[in-house]
């Protein structure tokens, strides 16, 4: 069985341009959506993401949006805990695609990562 985790210096997920997530409103609230906005920098890119190495320089401190845990996604997404598994896989590999590429070195990692 496939387990979700992360695959370091991917950061597909800082990839935070809003016109690739038109449903913000949908599930950040207004004190979210203006942070989340804040954050958006040159060509959609997290201004919290290096792009040298490819690492968050907040990640201890990021946002709750940021974040794959239960309590976050069951409150935005209506995810229940048994199905945030399956959900973070597929959310994770569509960005990654949608980022990089479908054959990307990115990719590879993440479904070698998760056992897929």
């Amino acid at each position: 069985m496939a387990t979700w985790q992360c695959i370091k210096q991917c950061g597909a997920c800082c990839h935070l341009d809003p016109a690739d997530r038109p449903d913000l409103e949908e599930y950040l609230s207004p004190e979210e959506l203006g942070l989340y906005l804040s954050m958006v920098g040159d060509g959609g890119w997290c201004v919290n993401f290096d792009q040298t190495t490819r690492e968050c320089t907040i990640y201890e401190h990021r946002p709750r949006f940021c974040r794959v845990e239960v309590e976050t996604f069951q409150d935005m997404f209506g995810i229940e805990p048994e199905e945030l598994n399956d959900f973070a896989i597929d959310c994770c590999r569509q960005q990654i695609e949608a980022v990089y590429g479908d054959r990307s070195l990115e990719i590879i990692r993440f479904d070698q990562a998760v056992g897929f």
